[in-house]
C-alpha cells in the first residue's frame, strides 16, 4: 500500500487514513456529508467512497444510522475499513468493493431498493484534459463521460421510493446532472456554493427524491470564506460542529 496520514477533519471529531499523495478528504466531501438529511436509524450509501470521508462523517452526525461504502479501487476500499473500525463505526459501516455502475445488480441485487440515502462526490474532470499519470488518481478524478448518468441509474436502483440523492459537482456539469436525474428523481434542490461572497460559484450541490414529481428550487448560495479571511459562520459550523446544511429552505 502506498504511504498514508492520519488526518482529522470534522474538528478532530473524525480521524482518516488517507493516501500522502493523490485524492484526499476536503471540503467537497465535508458539505456533501452535511447536505445528507439522514435521520437516526437511517441507511446512506456513499458511492464511489474513497476512504469513506461522506458516509463515516454521516454517521459522525446521526445516531444509530448505517452506512454502505462502495468503493472499486481495493486499496483505498481497505483504508475505508480501517477507518470505520477506528472511528468506533465497525458495527454500522459496510465496505464494498466494487464498481459503483453494478451496484444492485447481480450479485448484489438484494441491496436494491433497500436504502434511504445516497450520497457522491464523483470525480469532476473531463477526460478530455490531463490525466494524472497513476491510474488510481486518475479513477479518483476524471470523468470517463458517462459516470453522473451510470452513477444515477445505480443510486435510483438503491434507494427506496422517496429516497434522497445529494451530489456535489461543478457547476458547469450542471445540466449533465439534471439530465441524468429526469425521469428517476424529482423535487431537486439546487445550493450554489461560492469560495467568496463576491466570487463565481465554485460548486453546486444537488439533493433530489426518487419517484418525486415537485418542481425544481433553488436555494440561498453558501458562502465559504469571510472577506476578512477564515470560514463563514455557516461554513465553520459545518467543519467543525458537524451542523446539518439546509437543503430543505423556507
Amino acid at each position: 500500500m502506498n504511504e498514508t496520514t492520519l488526518d482529522a477533519v470534522l474538528g478532530g471529531r473524525l480521524r482518516l487514513l488517507q493516501p500522502a499523495n493523490g485524492h484526499r478528504a476536503g471540503t467537497d466531501a465535508v458539505l456533501a456529508a452535511a447536505a445528507v438529511p439522514a435521520a437516526p436509524g437511517e441507511s446512506v450509501a456513499d458511492l464511489g467512497a474513497g476512504v469513506g470521508t461522506i458516509g463515516l462523517a454521516v454517521l459522525a452526525r446521526t445516531a444509530g444510522a448505517t452506512a454502505l461504502l462502495v468503493e472499486i479501487d481495493a486499496a483505498s476500499a481497505e483504508l475505508a475499513a480501517r477507518n470505520a473500525e477506528a472511528n468506533g463505526f465497525g458495527e454500522r459501516a459496510r465496505v464494498l468493493t466494487a464498481d459503483v455502475a453494478r451496484i444492485g445488480l447481480g450479485e448484489t441485487a438484494r441491496l436494491a431498493g433497500t436504502v434511504d440515502h445516497a450520497v457522491s462526490n464523483p470525480p469532476f474532470n473531463a477526460a478530455a484534459g490531463r490525466r494524472p499519470p497513476d491510474a488510481t488518481r486518475a479513477r479518483a478524478r476524471v470523468d470517463p463521460g458517462d459516470l453522473v448518468p451510470v452513477w444515477t441509474r445505480a443510486a435510483a436502483r438503491l434507494l427506496r421510493a422517496g429516497g434522497s440523492l445529494t451530489l456535489i459537482h461543478r457547476p458547469d456539469a450542471l445540466a449533465r446532472v439534471l439530465a441524468a436525474l429526469d425521469g428517476r428523481f424529482g423535487g431537486t434542490t439546487l445550493r450554489f456554493v461560492h469560495a467568496a461572497a463576491d466570487g463565481e460559484a465554485v460548486r453546486v450541490l444537488i439533493q433530489a427524491r426518487k419517484g418525486s414529481r415537485a418542481p425544481l428550487r433553488v436555494l440561498a448560495p453558501l458562502v465559504l470564506h469571510r472577506e476578512e479571511g477564515g470560514f463563514t459562520a455557516e461554513a465553520e459550523a459545518i467543519h467543525r460542529d458537524l451542523v446539518p446544511l439546509d437543503m430543505r429552505g423556507k
